[in-house]
């Protein structure tokens, strides 16, 4: 775990515990994702308003009318990417920079995009602060995704979409994983993993139903 210098007290420890125990009986399996949301202390990425609710199973609002997603879905998106230590992975939303943690945690090179430039900054100054400066944050349209910095091993996306974006599987190295939220963004959306078998085979699996914020074109 990265040095931190803000408090994260035996009380708060506890409760990660907790939460930890739940997950692992809803179904989260992965030992090591469990292991990564019991190191991140999820009190430091919400607002102080909701610091008491911070180690209990729920998704809660951000700036710019965003939402941290609930540990859960945080944990299950983690466990279908099957991270491998030294990954090159590319989230799209980095939010509150939770999830990304969570991925960096597991040993994973982090590169995420965020396209409100107040989200990318305060949260980008937050990740450096408690020690998570590795990570690589950009502002810029997720849509896009980072073809400089291409190809990725894996590719999470962090809100929901109606159609597969094909640039971001295009920046998909063959045999690498994307996972993201696929549906109309009016309802629930179906969990889904495209694996990349060469340019032109692309194999998907569906993985029950979610509800996230829409994915949009573009920066603000």
């Amino acid at each position: 775990m990265p040095y931190m210098i803000f408090e994260d007290n035996y009380r708060q420890k506890g409760l990660r515990r907790k939460l930890v125990e739940q997950l692992r009986k809803k179904g989260i399996h992965d030992v090591n994702v469990l292991n990564a949301i019991n190191t991140v202390p999820r009190h430091l990425f919400l607002d102080t308003a909701f610091e008491e609710w911070a180690y209990k199973d729920n998704a809660f609002p951000i700036d710019c009318e965003q939402t941290i997603s609930q540990p859960y879905t945080v944990a299950f998106q983690t466990q279908l990417l099957e991270v491998k230590e030294g990954d090159k992975i590319l989230e799209i939303g980095l939010g509150s920079g939770y999830q990304a943690c969570v991925l960096y945690e597991l040993k994973a090179k982090v590169y995420s995009i965020e396209r409100h430039k107040t989200l990318h900054d305060k949260t980008s100054t937050r990740l450096k602060t408690i020690g998570y400066s590795a990570i690589r944050t950009f502002y810029g349209d997720g849509y896009l995704g980072l073809p400089r910095q291409a190809p990725f091993d894996k590719i999470l996306i962090t809100a929901s979409v109606k159609e597969t974006p094909t640039t971001l599987l295009a920046q998909l190295k063959i045999n690498g994983l994307m996972v993201y939220p696929h549906g109309d963004h009016k309802d629930t959306q179906i969990m889904t993993r495209i694996i990349k078998r060469n340019e032109n085979d692309f194999q998907q699996e569906a993985f029950g139903q979610f509800r996230f914020v829409p994915m949009l074109k573009g920066k603000e």
